[in-house]
């Protein structure tokens, strides 16, 4: 059996059975008659003239019939055939023109929805083993059936050939392979095991996703006791990605509702592997609980660090303002960055790149700074400058990541991500779209518009790499004699005063405007534990300066007005300078 859920501009399919093998199962399918009658309701209050096909324009459950019924005759034959198939069919053929338009509008509202595949154990015994067996007994053979039966209508109705043909996805956009699967989860998290877990993904790159907002707000915040408490989970409304954040486990619970801001997920963090969930999670969190169940914290998102089960446990209301990727990607991190404190290291937001430039040096840069500082748009005018100059740029953290005192006294930095999540106003010309077939685009219309990308390798982001170069991001200053492009610092103290105070010209990735100040542009754990963070940043930045690493700040001016590419493009080539000098 097949069920459906529409959710706004989403449809998800949840197959048990195998997907619809003919073009008459599709058109019997109560899926193809939920999104007849949704269109035609759109049509409808538009009092569109398409609807001129009926001879008024009001339509029923009656009229919806005759035309299902219609179509399941023209999908075999042309027109004049067709005419005679069942009582109305006549009329709606009057004006095959016209009937066409109404044709192709249906095919494009039918792909305007993000649409979503989802097959569990039931479908295949092989489908876990052999994951593209599945994927091709549902969303290949969809995509194939729905193509090709819109192409045999259109041509059966017009009588004409076309002679462009545009292989578009016209199935899904995504299908998952999900199952159920005991994770060794504590007692009082024992339903969150009724989730469907993820275990494979297959993308039609590049998804153009419309979340319901573009921006985020307001804090994350620990409480007393855990959010999940007394929670039920239904498993045909969430499913589960588990996240390799590092080192970490993080499994992410999200909602149908936020189903296309879950999926995305697979973009930014390795998926855990099957040997991975065989011991209890770091963290998990719940992406759009019943906004009631929160009620009691005034407070939309929120974490417990959960000491008698080790674990940290997280959630946030399914609210549509919080329909938003930095949502879900900021509470991983802060997860992510509250465990790495209570294991004694630092970490960080920013991003870490190993350079290595012709001529033997090899270099890693650690950049630190809030959102918007010019950090990720530093690395990619770093890729601009050429192959003469740089041999290899490899990503260690885009995002967030840690640092630890290896066993040799060398200072080693860690990524989260395999991903990148950016701003699209920032990426130079042409970039995007170099990038755009594996690409997912979010709010590509809105201000904030956003690209998530794959950037770097799993093993590249855990190895752990020693630390040359850190640097705090500033897109506020100008540039002058006294404020030149890279500045190096003389001492912990000078240093920790510019990054404690975590200064930034507001980009508008959140509702903050301006200039804005957040601890060490960190408020994604390090703010909310301030007293657990402030010995280990002392600790790790007295190390910096008794191992001789190049301390300072780099002047991006990605904040100021005009300066949003050639700023980082300048940086970028300022900061190869100064490689090449300390090489």
């Amino acid at each position: 059996m097949a069920s459906y859920q529409m959710i706004d501009n989403k449809i998800i399919l949840q197959l048990r059975e195998n997907v619809c093998a003919t073009e008459a199962e599709v058109l019997d399918s109560d899926l193809f008659k939920g999104v007849v009658t949704a269109a035609f309701h759109k049509l409808v209050k538009r009092n569109s003239i398409l609807l001129d096909v009926f001879g008024k324009r009001t339509v029923g459950a009656d009229e919806i019939k005759v035309f299902i019924e219609t179509l399941k005759a023209l999908v075999k034959m042309p027109a004049a055939q067709a005419r005679c198939s069942s009582d109305g069919a006549e009329v709606l053929l009057r004006n095959p023109l016209l009937l066409n338009d109404l044709i192709e509008y249906l095919y494009n509202f039918w792909r305007s929805f993000d649409r979503f595949i989802i097959t569990d154990q039931k479908l295949s015994q092989d489908q876990d083993t052999k994951p593209y067996r599945t994927f091709n007994l549902t969303i290949g053979h969809l995509t194939n059936l729905v193509r090709g039966m819109y192409r045999d209508i259109q041509e059966n109705v017009t009588g004409q050939h076309p002679r462009i043909y545009r292989q578009v996805a016209a199935g899904g956009e995504v299908s998952t392979i999900a199952v159920k699967y005991g994770v060794p989860l504590p007692a009082e998290y024992a339903e969150l095991n009724k989730v469907p877990m993820i275990r494979q993904i297959l993308l039609y790159p590049p998804l153009i996703l419309q979340p319901p907002m573009n921006k985020r707000t307001g804090r994350i915040e620990p409480v007393l006791e855990s959010p999940l408490k007394g929670l039920t989970f239904n498993p045909q409304e969430w499913l589960c990605y588990p996240a390799k954040v590092g080192e970490l486990v993080i499994l992410v619970y999200f909602h149908n509702a936020f189903t296309e801001l879950g999926h995305s997920l697979a973009n930014l963090f390795e998926m855990a592997s099957d040997e991975d969930l065989k011991r209890k999670p770091d963290a998990v969190y719940a992406y759009g609980v019943a906004e009631e169940a929160l009620a009691r914290f005034n407070q939309g998102q929120v974490f417990f660090d959960d000491r008698k089960n080790d674990l940290l446990a997280a959630a946030i209301p399914l609210k549509p303002e919080y329909g938003y990727f930095g949502y879900v990607k900021k509470m991983i991190l802060t997860l992510h960055n509250v465990i790495m404190m209570k294991r004694g290291r630092l970490p960080f937001h920013g991003a870490m790149v190993r350079i290595i430039l012709k001529g033997d040096i090899d270099r890693n840069i650690l950049f630190i700074g809030d959102t918007g500082a010019g950090k990720s748009e530093t690395l990619e005018a770093l890729r601009g400058l050429g192959e003469d100059v740089i041999q290899d740029l490899i990503i260690i953290a885009d995002d967030m990541g840690s640092i630890n005192l290896g066993f040799n006294g060398d200072i080693l930095g860690y990524g989260t991500e395999i991903g990148a999540f950016l701003r699209l106003d920032d990426l130079q010309p042409g970039y995007a779209l170099g990038q755009i077939d594996r690409a997912i685009i979010m709010s590509a219309n809105q201000v904030n518009a956003r690209i998530i990308i794959p950037v770097t390798t799993f093993d590249n982001v855990v190895k752990g790499h020693k630390v040359d170069f850190v640097l705090y991001a500033n897109n506020y200053d100008g540039i002058d004699d006294d404020h030149p492009i890279i500045e190096r610092f003389k001492s912990a103290d000078q240093a920790m005063s510019v990054f404690r105070e975590g200064t930034a010209m507001s980009k508008g990735t959140t509702t903050t405007t301006g200039l804005v100040h957040s601890y060490y542009a960190n408020v994604f754990g390090p703010a909310q534990f301030r007293e657990l963070h402030e010995p280990l940043a002392r600790r790790y930045f007295e190390a910096f300066f008794s191992r001789n690493v190049f301390v300072g700040q780099m002047r991006s001016r990605l904040g100021l007005a005009g300066w949003e590419q050639k700023g980082p493009q300048e940086a970028a080539r300022e900061l190869l300078r100064v490689i090449q000098s300390n090489g």
